[in-house]
C-alpha cells in the first residue's frame, strides 16, 4: 500500500515555504493579521468543491464530478428566487437567512443525488455524465435568473457567515473546517469509507463482496452535491448577488487541489487533511501572484502547469521515494 504521510509532509512544506517567501517578499505585510484572515475567508468555497471532486475520484472507475460550481452556483440563484418569493431580506433577516440556507443545502443534495443516480442506475461514465449535468445546471440557473444577478441582500446571519469573524478567525473558514472534519470522520469511522475506498481500489472484488455498489455512488455524489450547496451558500454569503457564471476558474482549480493532495484518479485513495492543506497552498500562491502584480492570464498558465507537475509527480510516486513505507491511511 502507498503511503499518504509523504504528500502531508510535503504539503506541509509547501505551505511553510510559501509563508516564508511571502514574508521576505512584502516585508512581513504577507503575515499581517488582515491578510490572513482575508485568505482565510476567501478558500472555503473553492475548499469545499475540491472536497467534493475528491470523493468523486475516490470511487474509480473514472469517477470525477465536474458540476460542482454549476450546482454552487444553481443552488444559491434558485434559493435566492425561491426564498426572495415568499420572504424579504430586509424584514426577518434571520428567518430569511435559515430558510436560504435550508433550500441551498436541499438543491445541492438532489443535485448530487441526480448525479449518483444517473452513474449508478444508469451506467454513464461519470466524466461525461457530470460534464452534461454541469451544462444542465447551468442551462437552470441562467433561465431561473434570465442571466442575470440574482440579489441576496445582506441579511445578518448570511452576512456573518460569510464576512464575520469569530476569534480573530473568519467564520466561513471555522465552517469549512466543521465540514472537512465530518466528511474525514465519515470515511474513516463508518463503513462507507470503507465501502468507497475498497471500490475505488478494486470494484470488481466489492462487487464480489456484495458491496452496495450503488448506494454507495449515490451517497457519494449526494455528499459532493452537498458540499456543492455549501459552497453556494458561502458564495451568497460574501457578495450581496449571485449569479449563473460565477467562479468560472473553480473546476480547474478544484482539480488541482485534489491532484495536490495525492488523490489517485484511478480511485481508492485520499485524504481530507491533504486536501485542506493543498486549498491552503492554493490560496497562498494565488495570493503571492496578486502581491507579485501577476495577471490573471499568468496564474491560470501556473495553475495547468502545477496540474500537471503534480500528476507526474503521482505518476511515479517521487514522494514515496521520500518517505518510509508506512499503513495508507483513508483519510
Amino acid at each position: 500500500m502507498r503511503t499518504t504521510g509523504g504528500q502531508l509532509v510535503m504539503l506541509v512544506v509547501i505551505n511553510a515555504a510559501l509563508l516564508a517567501v511571502g514574508a521576505m517578499i512584502s516585508g512581513g505585510t504577507f503575515l499581517s493579521p488582515f491578510n490572513l484572515q482575508s485568505m482565510a475567508g476567501q478558500l472555503p468555497e473553492i475548499g469545499f468543491l475540491a472536497i467534493g471532486v475528491m470523493l468523486a475520484m475516490c470511487a474509480g472507475n473514472g469517477g470525477i464530478d465536474l458540476s460542482g460550481i454549476a450546482l454552487a452556483n444553481l443552488s444559491g440563484v434558485a434559493s435566492a428566487i425561491i426564498v426572495a418569493s415568499f420572504l424579504a431580506s430586509t424584514g426577518n433577516e434571520t428567518v430569511f437567512s435559515i430558510a436560504f440556507i435550508a433550500v441551498a443545502l436541499v438543491i445541492g443534495l438532489v443535485g448530487g443525488m441526480f448525479n449518483g443516480l444517473l452513474i449508478s442506475r444508469l451506467n454513464i461514465t461519470p466524466i461525461l455524465c457530470t460534464l452534461g449535468t454541469q451544462m444542465l445546471f447551468t442551462g437552470i440557473a441562467v433561465v431561473l435568473s434570465d442571466g442575470r444577478a440574482v440579489a441576496v441582500g445582506s441579511p445578518e446571519l448570511l452576512s456573518a457567515i460569510g464576512n464575520g469573524l469569530f476569534l480573530g478567525v473568519p467564520i466561513s473558514f471555522l465552517v469549512f473546517i466543521g465540514a472537512a472534519g465530518l466528511v474525514a470522520a465519515l470515511l474513516k469511522f463508518t463503513p462507507f469509507g470503507l465501502w468507497l475506498m475498497l471500490m475505488g481500489t478494486n470494484p470488481k472484488a466489492a462487487t464480489f463482496a456484495g458491496f452496495p455498489k450503488a448506494r454507495v455512488l449515490i451517497a457519494t455524489y449526494a455528499t459532493s452535491g452537498l458540499l456543492a450547496g455549501l459552497a453556494g451558500i458561502i458564495i451568497a454569503a460574501r457578495n450581496v448577488n449571485v449569479k449563473w457564471d460565477y467562479g468560472t476558474s473553480y473546476l480547474l482549480i478544484a482539480i488541482l487541489i485534489a491532484v495536490m493532495a495525492g488523490v489517485r484518479p484511478e480511485g481508492g485513495y485520499g485524504r481530507v487533511i491533504c486536501v485542506v492543506m493543498a486549498t491552503i497552498a492554493l490560496q497562498l500562491m494565488s495570493s503571492l501572484l496578486n502581491f507579485g502584480g501577476l495577471s490573471n492570464f499568468v496564474r491560470d498558465f501556473a495553475w495547468g502547469a502545477l496540474l500537471l507537475t503534480f500528476l507526474a509527480v503521482g505518476r511515479y510516486n517521487l514522494v514515496g521515494l521520500l518517505t518510509p513505507n508506512k499503513s495508507e491511511k483513508l483519510v
